[in-house]
């Protein structure tokens, strides 16, 4: 027996050992047949001794079982996310800042790396051994992914110690993400199968992290690179290129890609030369993130609430490709608007094949000339829907004739119409099945009633079947009408309904925006949930007058939520959602009264709070934030390059604040 534990550990050690030599050094010894064989030896060996198996065994990757929903971890240390800069003028900004911070300081050395599109998650270790892996989250809480993550084989079960001590507590931040080729692979695969292909490799990483069954993320191909310390116990470093070095010595993967620069000229040039080699990376990225190498640098400079002051993330500029428009097809959307929609020849755009390009209205199609068979620059830029930029006159094919919109609904052939004060042209049969899907998918989406489970294909389904029409109809749904329906088995409609009765309990806001009511966002159903203390009742019967009294709620606005409620339909629907359970969650007590019925509007970029923080901290205490200046304005919060609502509130005589003194208001 002990002959067979040194040879199951000698097995380890080796495929160990062959793990960290081809995904830390890159430099492999042995052929992937030969490593193969060392798997297998070992797996059979653990099959005749399962007595011998340990948790971080090379073989322990897959088999955990599928879950039925994932737990959720609290971070030690918050994960932050990044501030942005869309220029080289923009980091030699943020190193002015940093220096000012700093008394002057010389140069910075700073720490540059490709800023990855993927999935930020976070690994623990303790005593070396890998204990728990989890999503970023909202960056205080995130997904317990431990099992998914286990599948990754450059994500070590168990650290290497033959070069430093291992921390008792190591928490590790890193980027998951899909390389370009398993992408390719991975969609392929997807499209023999008769299933949808992945829109982008980042959604392909994400969706492969989320899946329940951890045999499925083994199958993805997905890769990881580290690049920032949570919390860590038993260890110290000076800087965050030390940390790097001796987390790679550990077995963790770290991009080899990653540098230092002695200032900001250097970050900017490593910046540059990365922007004009990122279609050569075997990866996508869309910009580079430079960080203060210094540890006790890092704990003077500080941060904000939600992001570090002493990193940033430079962006890269969109990306344009040229391809051919074969048709142009008219979409219709949940308020009726049409818009129309170019279909291209596939052109690979960051990273994505590109097929569809908004055109936005008639006008722009008019004014920049476009015309099936045209030869367009198409541009996109992070998740935003590609949009054509430019016609290539010089390639137009001969007989190409001006588009112009259809004059009849491409869905229902109801006459569409176009208002004078508006550029796009609009169904108004409520009763069109484009627009119904569209507006029970609002009524789903994350940030109104936030259903999980009930997504576009669904809708669909239920909708084409005459299953559902209207929100409430939604709401009804039961286990047999949801069973029965295509790859929808009893344990899948049994999920869909618990998310239904969860999103019952709700909250007035969340409840008005997901009602769909023209010109009411998420913004001004907030406002509406102050103004009317989360009394639906009290909305419903207000009055032209009474609504448009309500500061930043104008005459367009008003009017539309007047129509609204004129409608019997929709008065039946809104009564019917809460015969159905709907239910407001009660308004959060002020934490003071100091700024009750007071208006703030923030400009310029914040460095102690985020714009999202700030709003939320003057609404906490009874006041309003708006985004737009007034005589009813009370404070403007004025942050750096503040423009035109600063000039505004100097001639209206507002009262203008520095970041700082809106801190000490709060704390009055």
């Amino acid at each position: 027996m002990v002959a067979i534990t040194k040879k199951i550990k000698s097995l380890r050690q080796q495929i160990n050992d062959h793990n960290y030599r081809y995904y830390i050094l890159d430099d492999p010894l042995i052929s992937d047949g030969e490593y193969d064989q060392l798997f297998r030896k070992l797996e059979q060996l653990e099959r005749q001794h399962p007595e011998l198996i340990v948790p971080e065994s090379p073989t322990q990757r897959i088999g955990a079982e599928p879950l039925e929903a994932f737990g959720t971890v609290t971070h030690r240390i918050p994960m932050m996310s990044l501030a942005n800069a869309m220029s080289d003028e923009e980091l030699n900004a943020f190193d002015e800042r940093l220096k000012k911070a700093l008394d002057d300081m010389a140069d910075i050395e700073y720490v540059s790396e490709p800023k990855l599109d993927g999935l930020a998650v976070e690994l623990i270790y303790e005593n070396g051994t890998f204990v728990n892996g989890s999503t970023r989250g909202d960056g205080t809480n995130g997904e317990d992914i431990t099992a998914n993550l286990k599948t990754i084989k450059a994500i070590p079960l168990a650290l290497r110690n033959d070069k430093r001590s291992i921390p008792r507590l190591l928490e590790v931040r890193g980027e998951v993400f899909i390389r370009k080729s398993d992408f390719k692979s991975l969609n392929a695969q997807r499209e023999k199968l008769g299933e949808s292909p992945f829109a982008n490799p980042r959604n392909a990483a994400a969706g492969s992290l989320r899946q329940l069954d951890p045999k499925i993320t083994a199958t993805r191909s997905l890769s990881i690179y580290c690049y920032q310390a949570g919390s860590i116990i038993g260890a110290e470093f000076n800087t965050h290129w030390e940390f790097l070095q001796s987390i790679q010595d550990w077995g963790l993967p770290v991009n080899h890609e990653v540098q230092i620069a002695a200032g900001i000229k250097q970050a900017v040039a490593y910046h540059q030369q990365l922007e004009a080699r990122r279609d050569d990376l075997p990866y996508e990225i869309d910009g580079s993130v430079i960080k203060v190498n210094s540890l006790s640098l890092r704990n003077l400079i500080g941060v904000r609430s939600r992001t570090p002051r002493w990193a940033i993330a430079g962006k890269f500029k969109a990306q344009q490709a040229t391809t051919v428009i074969h048709n142009i097809v008219a979409s219709v959307g949940r308020t009726g608007a049409v818009t129309p929609v170019a279909k291209l020849e596939a052109v690979e755009v960051s990273g994505v094949t590109v097929t569809n390009a908004t055109l936005h209205n008639q006008d722009e199609i008019d004014r920049k000339d476009i015309r099936v068979g045209d030869t367009v620059v198409v541009e996109r830029s992070g998740d935003v829907i590609p949009k054509v930029i430019k016609v290539i006159s010089a390639k137009r094919p001969a007989g190409t004739k001006p588009y112009h919109l259809p004059d009849s609904c491409p869905v229902c052939d109801h006459e569409l119409y176009r208002s004078e004060d508006e550029v796009v042209y609009r169904c108004h049969n409520h009763a069109c099945s484009a627009q119904i899907k569209g507006h029970l998918q609002h009524f789903v989406s994350k940030n109104a009633l936030d259903i999980d489970g009930v997504g576009g294909k669904l809708i669909e389904q239920l909708v084409d079947q005459g299953l559902i029409n209207t929100v409430d109809d939604l709401l009804r749904l039961d286990q047999a009408t949801l069973s029965g329906l295509e790859r929808m088995g009893e344990k899948s409609a049994s999920n869909v309904l618990a998310s239904i009765t969860d999103a019952k309990a709700t909250t007035f806001a969340r409840f008005v925006f997901a009602l769909g009511i023209r010109h009411v966002g998420e913004h001004t159903a907030k406002i509406l949930e102050q103004a009317f203390q989360g009394d639906i009742e009290t909305f419903r019967e207000a009055s032209f007058n009474a609504l448009e009294a309500i500061d930043e709620i104008g005459p367009i606005v008003a009017e539309s939520i007047i129509r609204f409620w004129e409608d019997e339909a929709n008065k039946e629907i809104v009564s019917a959602c809460f015969e159905m359970g709907i239910t407001f969650q009660k308004l959060p007590e002020l934490l003071s009264q100091t700024l009750v019925g007071k208006t703030f509007v923030f400009t310029g970029s914040l460095e102690i709070y985020t714009r999202k923080a700030a709003q939320e901290l003057v609404e906490s205490r009874g006041a309003r934030a708006s985004s737009s200046v007034s005589k009813n304005t009370d404070y403007v919060v004025a942050g750096a390059g503040a423009g035109s609502k600063l000039t505004k509130a100097k001639e209206l005589g507002v009262s203008i604040l520095s970041e700082q003194e809106f801190e000490n208001l709060l704390k009055e």
